[in-house]
């Protein structure tokens, strides 16, 4: 990309011209700072969806009729040659089937063919990750189909919530305590049942996906994408709720909560089937997906499904060593590197060099300061500006064009703080970037899906979402009058789910709508002042 398409006016910062008021920054706890420098992960979902040709179990099976074998070494030599530093396993999805021995239900692999029912994935997951230096973290779905959880692990009686919670509270019990260190907890689309106590106990430096104890959030859809800037702040808020996603990021919020990106390599399926081996992500695919979320600060985390051997397939298995090779030639060996503070920091190269990438880092330790900078570069003994910016936090890839210099400086106008800048490397990859690598996605394209008379509204979301993702669902009046909404009820599945909804800052007209995934009904009613009549309207993140 020339150098003057990335000259474009920052976007997404607070403030004037002329600097920031010096406050305190949220700050990241040594356990965050410690799994942002982890940055790219691989996911593995395996279940009896694998045996069915579905993206969802449909509880068809029984246990003896699937997972006749395992291989977590091959899992993990996936993983090494992909470039992650840790493996999330599925240890039970949606459905309900545990991967693990536990005493909790007989619908798990102790009644499987594998190993006479004496196999488990988690423990030999976690014997080839230990061999490895991988760390290892496991996905517990509250959702649970088979003992009648809904998302979130929410019931639809009170004795059936109690029971569920005991359950589900024992199965976290039993993941948390028998298999080592766990860097990551995913509980997937929230969590109604009480597990803060669990984790503080067993796993106390695990960050958690969503849920009250959340200390790491999703980015807000399935395809791999961060916004940028895409800030790690967040407001108390929204950290509270537990469901927040990378379009709440705030620069100048209380809260430390870094955003994980996912994504399949085989999008949008997460498991294997017989026929969606076509959808396999290319290499440029996934050079895109890295510079979009590793690039843009986030954590990567990218899915490889098992098929019915127990193995990656050799076709994703030879895609990951691809991805990981490219990457580690790309940014294995920098021109030049300098750490520095202040405003200013140049890093010298001695002669002339080419160089057309550059990678930056903050120290987060002491938050995220930079709200806007540029990258200069000396040619001729002149300084240039090359490259600009506004968010850097744990890093920012940023091509800066091939130009030839004998030096780059990084010069940041406006921060919170003196600027800590952990990481200025520049590189000669001698490689284009992906045209979209600072393409900002965001909510856009009102769709008006439904409307009102009188004073209640009630709208079935579900035609209108196509992937599992954040969507914005705003009420105006016929005449452009401006509404409030009184109160609004989400329902997924028929069943209330308040954790999946909130207001958009700032607004009474408009709400935020998570859809962890696909497969059941999403309905909002409730009730609206202002306007007698008037449209819904959807926006897609």
């Amino acid at each position: 990309m020339a150098a003057a398409s990335v000259l474009a006016r920052p976007r997404g910062v607070a403030g004037s011209a002329v600097g920031f008021a010096s406050r305190k920054p949220a700050l990241p706890t040594p356990q965050q700072v410690a799994w942002q420098d982890l940055e790219l992960g691989m996911f593995v979902h395996l279940a009896p969806n694998t045996w069915t040709d579905k993206e969802y179990d449909d509880l068809s099976l029984s246990p003896e009729d699937v997972v006749t074998n395992i291989d977590a070494e091959q899992w993990a030599d996936v993983a090494l040659s992909l470039g992650a530093r840790y493996v999330v396993l599925v240890a039970k999805h949606a459905g309900g089937y545990c991967l693990w021995q536990t005493d909790t239900t007989d619908y798990s692999i102790k009644n499987s063919p594998w190993k006479d029912g004496r196999g488990d994935a988690m423990a030999d997951l976690s014997r080839a990750c230990k061999e490895r230096g991988l760390g290892l973290g496991v996905y517990l779905s509250p959702r649970d189909d088979k003992h009648g959880a809904g998302v979130s692990g929410r019931c639809k009686t009170p004795a059936a919530q109690a029971a569920y919670n005991a359950l589900y509270r024992e199965q976290l019990t039993e993941v948390l305590g028998r298999y080592g260190p766990i860097v990551e907890l995913w509980l997937d689309g929230n969590s109604v049942v009480p597990t803060g106590d669990i984790v503080a106990k067993l796993q106390p430096g695990a960050m958690v996906f969503q849920g009250p104890q959340a200390t790491i959030r999703w980015v807000g859809n399935e395809d791999g994408f961060a916004p940028y800037p895409c800030w790690n702040g967040l407001s108390v808020e929204d950290a509270l709720d537990g469901s927040a996603t990378a379009l709440e990021g705030d620069p100048d919020g209380e809260v430390w909560r870094p955003v994980e990106a996912d994504v399949s390599v085989r999008r949008p399926d997460w498991f294997w089937s017989t026929t969606n081996e076509k959808d396999l992500l290319s290499l440029d695919e996934l050079v895109e997906i890295y510079y979009r979320s590793v690039g843009h600060g986030t954590q990567l985390l990218v899915n490889f499904p098992p098929d019915r051997s127990g193995r990656i397939p050799a076709a994703d298995a030879a895609r990951a060593k691809e991805f990981g090779d490219l990457i580690r030639h790309r940014f294995g060996s920098p021109v030049a590197e300098v750490a520095g503070r202040g405003k200013k920091v140049t890093v010298e190269f001695g002669v002339e060099r080419r160089v057309d990438h550059v990678v930056l880092q903050e120290d987060i330790s002491q938050g995220e300061r930079v709200r806007t900078y540029e990258i200069e570069a000396r040619i001729d003994d002149k300084w240039r500006v090359i490259g600009a910016g506004t968010a850097i936090g744990h890093k920012h890839i940023q091509p800066i064009g091939g130009v030839v210099a004998d030096a780059l400086r990084l010069h940041v106008h406006h921060s919170d703080g003196k600027p800590q800048v952990r990481r200025f490397a520049v590189y000669n990859t001698g490689a284009e970037p992906p045209k979209t690598w600072n393409t900002q996605p965001e909510l856009t394209g009102d769709d008006v899906i439904g409307g009102w008379t009188g004073d209640r509204f009630e709208v079935d979301l579900t035609p209108h979402i196509d992937r599992a993702a954040q969507y914005r669902v705003r009420f105006a009046g016929i005449h452009g009058e401006p509404v409030k909404v009184q109160w609004i009820e989400l329902l997924e599945g028929g069943d209330s789910a308040p954790q999946l909804i909130h207001r958009e800052k700032k607004r009474k007209d408009a709400f935020l709508v998570s859809v962890p995934e696909m497969g059941r009904a999403v309905v909002v009613r409730g009730r609206i002042l202002g306007a007698d009549a008037g449209r819904v309207l959807l926006r897609k993140g």
